[in-house]
């Protein structure tokens, strides 16, 4: 009898632990958005943070103020393209890049990166961008938009739009 009762100890601790994992670990899942502009496949690979009732921008999570996000929780955000485009204006070789961002209340810097591979922040809290690895930077206007929980980028016909709680910030795409 003793043994069935560590087994059962044994078991529930174990699931415990996995559910307690699993649940931590999906705190702000990874996920992809993929299209299509102009015979280009374009993918961004990001984790999504959620609001949960926090005010993000101008706050720790989105600095306002010249400072760099990393465009998403977790690992860098990565975009890539299998042809040459066009971003904003400005040509961006085939490639694949972390996605960098400056957020402002009036203007928004996203930076393709071709430092890639890398955790989204180090250890002091500042993020793993290179500066000298940037390839292109490109300044777009935020606008307001419908309340969305979590992060999520869209592709549509025009590029992408990087979405999160009552903002969202179109990125033209050629």
């Amino acid at each position: 009898m003793k043994i069935a009762n560590i087994t059962k100890v044994l078991f529930t601790t174990l699931a415990l632990s996995l559910f307690t994992t699993a649940s931590f670990s999906q705190a702000s899942p990874e996920a992809t958005a993929v299209g299509t502009i102009y015979g280009a496949n374009l993918s961004i690979k990001y984790n999504s943070p959620s609001v949960k009732g926090r005010k993000i921008y101008g706050t720790d999570l989105v600095p306002y103020g010249g400072k760099v996000w990393r465009a998403g929780a977790n690992k860098a955000t990565t975009f890539e393209t299998d042809k040459d485009i066009t971003v904003e204006g400005k040509k961006l070789p085939a490639g694949k890049y972390s996605l960098y961002v400056i957020a402002n209340e009036n203007e928004w810097v996203f930076i393709f990166n071709s430092k890639t591979g890398q955790w989204g922040i180090n250890r002091d809290g500042s993020t793993t961008l290179d500066p000298t690895a940037d390839v292109i930077r490109v300044t777009v206007k935020p606008r307001k938009a419908a309340f969305r929980e979590s992060l999520v980028y869209q592709f549509n016909p025009d590029g992408f739009i990087l979405g999160w709680e009552n903002i969202e910030v179109p990125v033209g795409i050629k």
